[in-house]
């Protein structure tokens, strides 16, 4: 059992197909958004718990939950073969393997820019990466609930898979990498980013149709992860859009 909290995520969770065990609401919570909740819950005929301000502060202990929370099953991760197949009707369709991202903050931001860039599903590794949590479903703004994501052990492996199925693999990297606009988008695609300090592994670069770079002008030569995502993603959408 894990919980969603805040006022947007709970109502995101609440409209997606996840499990919600129940709904907690510190006593005296008001406004539109708390009405939604309440409205999307008696829909979908989900417990609404409203609750003491002290018994609630016992139960949650965060102190940014905006007064509601929700407590839903674990998340069920879709499998890779199933993440493939859902995305085998749609021409030029858009996969994101994150390698390694260890930072909650950094998730649940390429998260929500992911879910913005419609992107058809992510891939994150079991090891050595940020789990789903709380934190990373708040920061999200509730874009985890609307994204098909898929765990691997290992990226190589899958970026095998991937090609057998019609995919070209694009990685983020520093060396021997083009433009991140001089490539042609329109096709079906995988998108790679790597871990905040390291970048992509090596054999995972090697195994990549191409490798490409965003272009620094300053005197910091490398982008916060999620900006990174941000930039590529739109570029990608936007070549589609033409």
């Amino acid at each position: 059992m894990t919980l969603i909290i805040g006022r947007k995520p709970v109502l995101e969770a609440i409209n997606s197909d996840r499990n919600i065990e129940q709904i907690i609401l510190r006593f005296g919570q008001k406004g539109g958004i708390i009405n939604a909740i309440r409205i999307a819950a008696q829909k979908r005929k989900i417990k609404i718990s409203e609750v003491s301000p002290k018994k609630y502060d016992e139960i949650i202990t965060s102190k940014n939950s905006q007064g509601v929370a929700a407590k839903i099953s674990e998340r069920d991760y879709v499998l890779l073969d199933d993440l493939i197949n859902s995305t085998k009707d749609k021409g030029q369709s858009l996969l994101l393997i994150l390698e390694e991202i260890q930072d909650v903050q950094n998730l649940g931001a390429i998260l929500r820019t992911a879910e913005c860039a419609n992107v058809d599903g992510v891939i994150i590794t079991k090891h050595n990466s940020a789990p789903l949590t709380e934190t990373v479903a708040k920061i999200s703004a509730g874009a985890v609930e609307h994204l098909k994501i898929s765990r691997v052990n290992n990226v190589a492996s899958t970026i095998e898979i991937l090609k057998q199925n019609g995919f070209w693999v694009v990685g983020t990297t520093l060396k021997n990498a083009v433009d991140y606009s001089s490539l042609d988008y329109k096709r079906p695609l995988v998108l790679i980013l790597g871990n905040e300090q390291k970048g992509i592994k090596r054999l995972t670069s090697e195994k990549c149709d191409h490798l490409i770079k965003i272009p620094m002008e300053g005197k910091i030569q490398s982008l916060n992860v999620s900006v990174a995502t941000g930039i590529i993603l739109f570029e990608i959408s936007r070549q589609r859009r033409s």
